[in-house]
């Protein structure tokens, strides 16, 4: 499938590998050691120019923790600019206001991970003690300031209050998704990284850029590399041979896909069947009630 016929709509930027949490199940591996890597400022604006000129329609900041970056506002702020949606993916502990404002100038939406409704659980997953108060206290505010939230519970054992934790979050007025424990970063425990592991529709769509220009086919398959933003300008690397070739391999190793498999509501990994990608803009999104035939971005299908 060539990039004409698969056009780009949604990225990743994942601007930090800098992470004041260190969750045992952290796919790409962040943690208070990490850095913001060496993408500069002006580096992040001309992929930002480049995303709009590809037709883009969302961008989604993570980390690491990405307000930890120090240049988030004003990234944001240019997205915005840029008539691209943003979300950002944030755990939430720490927001300082002058950021809090520039996600209300901005209309940005909120995504943050939630483990349990039970303080300690939540925090013997984050190792970070208070990290549940934080979160939570947080996304009241963000509702408070007519902010849209999702949270995401990620289920990490059999005994985990999930159901719990999803009914909380919806009493705070968030969307609620649950997803399983994914076997990259630290949750593989050393284990190679494998194509059969990620969702199928990676680089269909979609693209993750990390803090070093790193091109990646989504934020899990970071052992695929397309290219390097700093290097090559993002259309040509999507359409290149490699990105073509890389979505052929995944293609042949997932010759069907699960329609539905974790995204009812929409989850953090934004690409679903029978669908196109679940961008930021989407606010539902049930793979069971669209058609293949009739479900695109923005249809009834995802609203």
């Amino acid at each position: 499938m060539s990039a004409v016929q698969n056009p780009l709509r949604f990225a990743w930027l994942e601007v930090t590998g800098l992470c004041n949490e260190h969750c045992d199940h952290c796919y790409a591996d962040s943690s208070p050691k990490g850095t913001h890597g060496t993408m500069t400022v002006s580096s992040w604006l001309k992929v930002i120019d480049q995303l709009a000129a590809m037709g883009v329609a969302d961008v989604q900041f993570i980390g690491g923790e990405p307000t930890l970056y120090p240049y988030l506002s004003e990234l944001i702020t240019y997205a915005h600019r840029a008539r691209l949606g943003v979300e950002v993916f944030s755990n939430l502990t720490y927001i300082r206001e002058s950021l809090w404002e520039t996600f209300v100038e901005c209309g940005v939406k909120l995504a943050t991970s939630y483990y349990s409704d039970d303080a300690e659980e939540h925090d013997a997953v984050t190792n970070l003690r208070g990290s549940h108060r934080k979160t939570r206290a947080n996304i009241e505010k963000a509702r408070s300031l007519g902010l849209t939230i999702r949270g995401g519970v990620v289920a990490m054992n059999p005994r985990q209050r999930v159901q719990e934790a999803v009914e909380d979050l919806a009493a705070l007025g968030a969307v609620a998704g649950t997803d399983r424990n994914r076997a990259f970063g630290r949750a593989s425990h050393g284990a190679r990284p494998a194509i059969k592991d990620l969702c199928g529709h990676c680089a269909l769509g979609q693209v993750a850029i990390g803090p070093d220009g790193v091109v990646w086919p989504c934020v899990l398959g970071r052992f695929i590399t397309l290219g390097n933003v700093r290097e090559t300008p993002l259309a040509e690397i999507w359409s290149s041979a490699g990105t073509a070739e890389a979505r052929a391999e995944i293609a042949k190793t997932h010759k069907k896909v699960a329609i539905g498999e974790a995204c009812t509501p929409p989850q953090f990994l934004p690409s679903c069947g029978p669908c196109g990608p679940c961008v930021p803009s989407v606010g539902h999104c049930d793979p069971r009630e669209a058609t293949p035939a009739a479900a695109t971005i923005g249809t009834p299908g995802h609203s």
